[in-house]
């Protein structure tokens, strides 16, 4: 499809973050968005709950990408975008956890733009925030950190210019939150101890945050591969580290 200035869309297409998967911290106007929606493309980490939400009237287009596993190319998503927005009112693509963190939210937008289709976003919670405050883990605490990275952990290995300044995000911040960050965990573990983190340092990982089958995996910098290779801990999962780590003992109890 010919991307450049379409500008004979009918419709709006609007770029909805999900959040990270609880359906009770969906955005009402996220929510309204999926009750009224003529087509919506939702990602594959959106969940069943959420789209149960969705005006069953609407077209349903599963767009989800995961590693190893794409159901469209992104350029095929964005194509199709802009196809539906010529013949429906409302398009939603939904995104899970927030389009503008590490969700391509930005990308979509740029061609949608370009096309001349009316585009608008609607945030929504962030699963490095939500799935955090779910395991009781809050990411700044005035006696333990001041100071948060997000950064994404899904990048090429060995590649002459890491896309991931480690040695810089080690120096420069007392929490970090890695998004996607399981398949290299031990790269990344070996360039924060490399970095001059302490093998000490408290790292926990959440895997399905907010979800009733939420878990947890708490442990150090030093022993945490050992222990996710033992336990056959999996992605999708939200990865934190920091001294912040340590109130998950007294505040990870949900109720």
């Amino acid at each position: 499809m010919n991307r450049e200035n379409t500008q004979n869309a009918v419709g709006k297409v609007y770029l909805v973050g999900a959040g990270p998967g609880d359906p009770g911290l969906m955005t009402i106007k996220g929510k309204a968005l999926l009750e009224t929606a003529d087509v919506v493309i939702y990602d594959a980490l959106v969940s069943t709950s959420i789209i149960a939400m969705v005006n069953p009237r609407a077209e349903k287009i599963n767009a989800g990408k995961r590693r190893g596993r794409h159901s469209l190319l992104q350029e095929q998503t964005t194509d199709l975008l802009i196809e539906k927005a010529q013949d429906n009112a409302i398009v939603v693509r939904l995104k899970g956890g927030d389009p503008f963190v590490f969700g391509r939210g930005g990308e979509e937008m740029q061609d949608l733009i370009k096309a001349g289709v009316p585009v608008e976003v609607v945030p929504g919670i962030t699963a490095g925030i939500a799935a955090a405050a779910y395991a009781g883990i809050p990411l700044t605490h005035r006696f333990y950190s001041s100071s948060v990275t997000f950064v994404t952990g899904h990048e090429s290995i060995g590649k002459y210019r890491p896309a991931v300044d480690w040695l810089a995000i080690a120096k420069g911040s007392e929490t970090i939150v890695i998004y996607m960050g399981i398949h290299n965990l031990a790269y990344i573990v070996e360039e924060l101890l490399k970095a001059g983190l302490s093998a000490d340092t408290p790292i926990g990982l959440i895997r399905w945050g907010t979800r009733p089958e939420q878990e947890e995996l708490i442990g150090k910098l030093e022993t945490i591969v050992e222990e996710v290779e033992k336990s056959g801990f999996e992605a999708p999962a939200i990865v934190v580290i920091g001294a912040v780590v340590n109130l998950h003992s007294v505040l990870g109890h949900r109720g």
